[in-house]
């Protein structure tokens, strides 16, 4: 299946803790259907000091959200559902809400 949701995209938060905040993808996990948003969902991880890292202590990372609790942005900064459409022997990304290509 094609991804509906690429790195580099402006998304919302549809659900959860930081419902309605917008941020930029950072990483997609296709295989558990998850996103990781840039700024969002931040969880705190206790980690001990190693050579790498010699101080330890709580570090703050951003934790995967699941990416049907996510919508991408169109143009108009309004949270879009994808389709698929085929323009010469391309396959394009398109906003539902205004029929535009999405780039990248």
């Amino acid at each position: 299946m094609a991804a509906k949701i690429k790195k580099g995209d402006r998304v919302v938060v549809l659900a959860g803790k930081d419902k309605g905040r917008q941020g930029n993808v950072l990483k997609v996990l296709p295989k558990e259907s998850r996103v990781v948003v840039e700024g969002l969902n931040i969880a705190q991880r206790h980690t001990k000091p190693s050579q790498g890292d010699p101080q330890g202590g709580i570090k703050n990372k951003e934790a995967p959200l699941h990416v049907s609790n996510v919508a991408l942005l169109d143009s108009n900064g309004k949270p879009t559902r994808v389709g698929f459409r085929v323009e010469g022997d391309k396959k394009v990304r398109v906003a539902k809400t205004t029929g535009e290509v999405i780039n990248g």
